[in-house]
């Protein structure tokens, strides 16, 4: 039988896509026996404050949310960073250090229901015991530094509670630092008691995290930390160039050569240009109307006007392959062991890209990075092993006890 070139090619393109197809099928296999075998760690997860708002039981499937206990077994998340989140509002109105200890409360909670499942990691020594007991070991990290409200004994309450990093600032410029989010810049980096935080983190071994700031601020903070930095859930300006909430390439080149990670955000305003323009605009919009009629940012009616606006204005999510592209820049400019997890699970509301809806989706980028010839050797540093370099040489460089 005689075939004509259309059939040919037809032909040819169909054992094409075949190919194509079983090579993703058996990247994915293998991406899940990555995830499983090799240690995970995710540095920023809003679990404490997302069952502030809405308490669900994480110990066990959950309708909502992104992490739950049987979805990280799935996903092979070994040691997720609970975010201890207070709003910059909390800074204002005094309430940032009750709200950090009931957040950190909140995780105790958990562990406590489940001691089989779960247990809390001060300490890499203490995460990697547990991780070898079966257990998901939760570390803590502090988003904001608002409630330590300038005093030296409340940063080392929180690390004989198990704080293990802290992010100085978050939305708006505190006590400690100027905030990429926010106009006013009242110290033109980090305030004097700033720069003093960071030498006191250093002597009781709390990850300085850089997340959030202003450039200056991130500066500052790398060159004065006599331990590796960690930008904890942040990802490149290389893709959203006017937003100063990601790295550029300057920044992350001098948190690589103090020997620092960048962990990377999955939120796909961080990490597409359409989507970020997006965010912008619809924050003008929402701003405005929460302005006109008088509503709290938080309040239901605007998560309707929310839904209202995506129904007439689509959404441009990112994908995964959009999320390695940020890992390849990191790379790229700064080598394989200084990149990692942070990917803000329950912490960017419905902007995670196709694929990396929750903590069971990781192998979804593992299998894509082994689609660019990342090795196993790459894959093991950046799914934890960069992250846990970082961290034991924090903690060994405490010079002060925490008790």
């Amino acid at each position: 039988m005689r075939f004509s070139l259309t059939q040919c090619a037809l032909a040819g393109g169909f054992i094409l896509a075949t190919s194509v197809s079983a090579l993703a099928a058996d990247n994915l296999q293998r991406a899940r026996e990555l995830t499983a075998n090799y240690l995970l760690v995710d540095t920023h997860i809003d679990v404490p404050y997302r069952l502030h708002d809405h308490w669900e039981d994480v110990t066990q499937a959950t309708e909502k949310g992104e992490f739950d206990y049987p979805r990280a077994v799935a996903g092979g998340l070994n040691l997720p960073f609970m975010s201890i989140y207070t709003p910059p509002s909390a800074e204002l109105d005094g309430s940032a250090y009750n709200l950090a200890n009931n957040l950190i409360d909140q995780v105790e909670a958990i562990v406590a229901r489940a001691p089989d499942k779960f247990g809390i990691a001060a300490t890499p020594a203490e995460a990697e015991q547990q991780v070898a007991a079966g257990k998901i070991a939760m570390a803590l990290g502090m988003e904001n530094g608002a409630p330590i409200a300038g005093d030296l004994d409340k940063l080392r309450h929180f690390r004989k509670r198990g704080v293990s990093y802290i992010t100085l600032a978050h939305g708006l410029s505190n006590h400690i630092s100027d905030s990429s989010y926010d106009d006013i810049r009242f110290w033109n980096g980090l305030s004097p008691f700033g720069a003093e935080l960071v030498q006191a983190m250093n002597r009781l071994g709390v990850m300085v995290d850089i997340s959030h700031l202003s450039d200056a601020a991130a500066a500052q903070a790398i060159a004065l930390s006599t331990v590796p930095v960690i930008a904890s859930h942040s990802s490149m300006r290389k893709f959203t160039p006017d937003f100063e909430r990601n790295l550029d390439d300057k920044l992350t080149k001098a948190l690589a050569e103090r020997d620092g990670v960048v962990l990377i955000n999955f939120g796909s305003s961080f990490i597409t240009r359409e989507a970020n323009a997006y965010f912008k605009t619809y924050g003008e919009a929402a701003d405005a109307y929460a302005e006109r009629y008088g509503v709290d940012e938080h309040a239901s009616e605007m998560e309707a006007f929310e839904a209202d606006y995506r129904s007439k204005q689509a959404f441009p999510f990112a994908t995964v392959s959009d999320v390695a592209d940020h890992i390849d820049h990191v790379v790229k400019i700064a080598g394989i062991d200084h990149v990692g997890l942070g990917s803000d699970f329950d912490g960017v509301g419905d902007s995670l890209p196709v694929g990396l809806k929750d903590v069971s989706t990781y192998p979804n980028l593992v299998a894509e990075l082994l689609d660019r010839r990342y090795s196993e050797a790459d894959i093991e540093k950046l799914l934890g092993g960069n992250l846990m370099r970082v961290w034991e040489a924090v903690v060994a460089g405490a010079t002060a006890p925490v008790n």
